[in-house]
């Protein structure tokens, strides 16, 4: 599924096809859950001849923002693309949205699984949706005394924690994975264990680990693209999340071990995180 890195490098690709464009028509296709609200006549309705002021995103989502005052909001979730296309390419099967824009191009939604929905929210819904999304963690308005009463205050499994977009936007299982490896934290630790150091240093391995993602264009393991269908560079650069069970940490040389966390497959090093 694209996290906070992936979905922040669709929405800067996007950006500069979309900002100040009209939308000329909106088609739906055969499968029509892609729009989660409101019905897909009035979606359709309230888009066309709509500009799109500015592309945005909050955690996983992209917004669209409308000169009329609504957003869209797109969740990818774990197969969907969104990218710029000329229309004379023609679309597969696993295309279930598009716009047309003004100036001949379209804006092209993909999803293999069909998991991704797309919401058209007024100004008020807006509001509610992102007072119900938790801190930007790369936002410099999330200080490490506000993340550490953040893990205190709670009596949680840290994995999960972490993975809870209503706690904390934007972080998915490959990045909670990489960053608690780096910050020596086992993922099974309660958040009201951790010492102020801890909390410190962990809030400082997800931004580490969050920008490099960002700055190599995120991760692609399968399905990720960007908005011009180009994929992520950061595979590579993964130190733990990109392993297999029983391969040699890199750090200590202990073999890796794939546990079931929240119903997550997550990697550790019992040696570099122990329990």
């Amino acid at each position: 599924m694209p996290e906070l890195p992936e979905v922040e490098t669709v929405r800067r690709t996007l950006q500069p096809h979309l900002a100040g464009r009209t939308i000329a028509g909106v088609h739906v296709g055969v499968y029509q859950r892609c729009v989660a609200t409101p019905e897909v006549d009035e979606f359709r309705e309230r888009l066309i001849k709509s500009q799109i002021s500015g592309v945005g995103r909050r955690g996983k989502f992209i917004l669209l923002h409308l000169s009329t005052g609504d957003v869209v909001t797109i969740h990818l979730r774990m197969t969907g693309e969104v990218s710029i296309i000329d229309p004379v390419v023609p679309a597969d099967v696993h295309v279930h949205l598009w716009l047309d824009l003004e100036n001949g191009k379209q804006v092209r939604y993909r999803d293999v699984r069909k998991f991704g929905r797309w919401s058209l929210l007024t100004g008020n819904q807006y509001a509610i949706f992102d007072q119900s999304i938790g801190p930007e963690p790369l936002e410099p308005e999330l200080t490490s005394e506000q993340f550490t009463t953040m893990l205190q205050g709670r009596k949680r499994i840290l994995k999960p924690l972490l993975l809870d977009q209503q706690f904390l936007a934007g972080v998915g299982n490959i990045y909670a994975d990489e960053a608690l490896y780096r910050a020596g934290i086992h993922p099974r630790r309660r958040s009201c264990d951790l010492a102020a150091d801890e909390c410190e240093r962990l809030l400082a391995e997800i931004r580490l680990v969050l920008s490099s993602a960002l700055e190599h264009r995120g991760t692609t393991l399968r399905d990720y693209r960007d908005g011009n269908g180009e994929p992520g560079e950061n595979l590579s650069r993964l130190q733990i999340y990109s392993r297999s069970a029983d391969d040699p940490c890199h750090r200590c040389g202990t073999p890796i071990v794939r546990e079931l966390i929240g119903q997550r497959g997550t990697k550790i090093c019992p040696t570099c995180q122990p329990i």
